[in-house]
């Protein structure tokens, strides 16, 4: 039995006030069971930073400030607030979810944002990562499939005043070459293929960060458009996102 566990057990033996006793018990057992919600919600964003974020390599304190800053528990559905701050993809319904949090930092730090930046993300989803890049960027459009999640993230990001996006309803599993070239494009969902075309709607110096590949072989890739039709593309991480809706497919060989 821990040493401070064992002292609280004595002194109930030998008289002392059972309830404070008590009280010290669980706040030994439990140390966060007395802190107030507000201080529970600060104490797990920090834990989110310092153990997701930061030990996945984004060290930029430009991007971890951001996140301390931008309240993810606001762009939850209600029922998950209390998996804001977890290592996990959460549910925002129509089967779509939200980037992990460590996912996001390396997105941010990975295409080096700057204040004049027009940026295009493809899959608004929860609004969240929509946010975080118009905090950094002049202008962000985001373009989301799903109607009722673009309403949604509307109303998210009027509640927290950020006002140079542009929302747009559509499928952009093609891009959105209507409003480009792009300083930044970002795609939220993998693609199994990544068609060409769609780099040159990159402005020269332009960054893309995408997920590509199927099911069990994905890797996370910027490409940068380093002159007029030349391309470099540079290997980040391998990981696993759900596929964007309406992405391009390989072609099946039929025996």
């Amino acid at each position: 039995m821990p040493v401070k566990v064992l002292e609280i057990w004595n002194n109930c033996k030998v008289g002392k006030p059972f309830k404070k006793n008590l009280m010290e018990l669980e706040q030994t057992l439990n140390p966060t069971s007395f802190l107030s919600d507000s201080t529970r919600l600060e104490k797990a964003r920090f834990n989110m930073i310092e153990q997701q974020i930061r030990t996945w390599e984004v060290l930029d304190s430009k991007i971890l400030q951001l996140f301390q800053q931008v309240p993810r528990e606001d762009f939850v559905p209600t029922q998950y607030k209390g998996l804001a701050f977890a290592d996990i993809e959460i549910p925002i319904g129509h089967g779509q979810t939200m980037l992990s949090p460590k996912i996001e930092g390396r997105i941010l730090q990975t295409l080096e944002i700057r204040k004049t930046d027009t940026v295009l993300e493809i899959g608004t989803g929860s609004g969240y990562l929509t946010a975080l890049l118009a905090k950094l960027s002049m202008q962000v459009r985001s373009v989301e499939i799903i109607e009722a999640l673009s309403v949604l993230a509307r109303s998210r990001l009027a509640k927290h005043d950020i006002d140079n996006v542009v929302l747009e309803v559509g499928d952009a599993a093609q891009g959105w070459p209507a409003h480009g070239p792009y300083d930044v494009i970002v795609f939220t969902g993998s693609m199994p293929i990544l068609p060409k075309d769609i780099r040159q709607q990159l402005k020269v110096g332009g960054r893309m960060f995408v997920v590509v590949g199927e099911p069990p072989a994905m890797e996370a890739v910027m490409i940068q458009c380093v002159a007029t039709d030349n391309y470099r593309q540079q290997a980040l991480f391998e990981t696993c996102l759900p596929p964007l809706t309406n992405a391009p497919q390989p072609s099946r060989f039929e025996f």
